[in-house]
């Protein structure tokens, strides 16, 4: 018999979109490689204005306005890119001799993914919750909101509070979101960001539980690695489908999670995805 008696799920890239597909749409629109910026981002390390935003050492325009500069300088970020292709064994495409990148509009096309529930986790949060077997909650990396408008606007382009919660996702949905969980607990309050294993310890002491006694499921390897090593239970949610990582929690909790009716059409859908993509392949072959 199952002895988990609590669950905590990510939030971007498992309840709702992953920002890091929002990364990659303005990669992909701005002509840079796949995973430039995000792999920028990644290597900027704790000291980065995205990671100190998210423990809320930085206000939101500040953070535009560095978030923006980090990631605007190009022979940094070729370095890195060079480096990111050597250890994957992958071709280096044409990097870009200079780059300008707008971080107010970066993140706000990261942010609008998170607009975008997985209609299957939710429905698993919401079984789970409603089954009163376990003690459910977010653990997210995230930011608070702006409670002014931004002091120094470029002319032309002032905007209202409530355009700019709006332009980064912040409104009534999140406030729903939180809701659906016993616990919601976020960076931004704690001052602690995931993969920093103080953040989890400090999960664990609100929810009352032991490592074993907890399932944690997120889409970021580096972050699985982190609880796994307090000897936390962990699930990996590809980004293709949540499916797997929802069978594996049914296997985890005893509890039936996913209709079989909506497995089939997952299953559909992502093989029509596969298609898709195979089908880009073979026509890129032939060119």
């Amino acid at each position: 018999m199952s002895n988990i008696k609590g669950v905590v799920f990510d939030i971007g890239g498992v309840v709702v979109g992953s920002p890091i597909v929002g990364i990659n749409k303005y990669e992909k629109s701005h002509g840079l490689p796949h995973h430039y910026l995000n792999h920028a981002i990644t290597m900027r390390g704790q000291n980065s204005a995205f990671q100190r935003f998210e423990r809320n050492e930085l206000d939101l325009y500040t953070f535009y306005e560095q978030f923006g500069r980090e990631l605007s300088d190009a022979p940094t970020l070729n370095e890195w890119y060079l480096q990111y292709c050597k250890n994957r064994g992958i071709d280096v495409p044409s990097l870009p001799d200079s780059i300008r990148v707008d971080g107010r509009e970066l993140f706000g096309i990261m942010m609008q993914e998170s607009l975008n529930p997985d209609r299957n986790v939710l429905t698993a949060v919401r079984r789970l919750k409603q089954s009163g077997k376990f003690r459910i909650a977010a653990l997210t990396n995230n930011f608070s909101a702006p409670k002014t408008t931004d002091p120094r606007p470029q002319k032309g382009k002032e905007r209202s509070l409530e355009e700019e919660l709006a332009f980064i996702g912040m409104g009534e949905k999140g406030k729903d979101l939180k809701a659906e969980f016993d616990m919601y607990i976020e960076s931004a309050i704690v001052g602690m960001r995931k993969p920093d294993p103080r953040f989890f310890k400090y999960a664990l002491d609100q929810l009352q539980l032991k490592p074993e006694e907890t399932v944690f499921l997120d889409d970021i390897g580096i972050n699985l690695k982190a609880a796994a090593s307090l000897g936390i239970n962990t699930i990996r949610v590809e980004p293709l489908s949540s499916l797997p990582a929802l069978r594996k929690l049914e296997a985890f909790t005893g509890m039936k999670l996913v209709d079989d009716e909506v497995a089939r059409e997952e299953e559909e859908r992502v093989r029509g995805l596969l298609r898709q993509k195979l089908k880009g392949t073979d026509d890129k072959a032939r060119l």
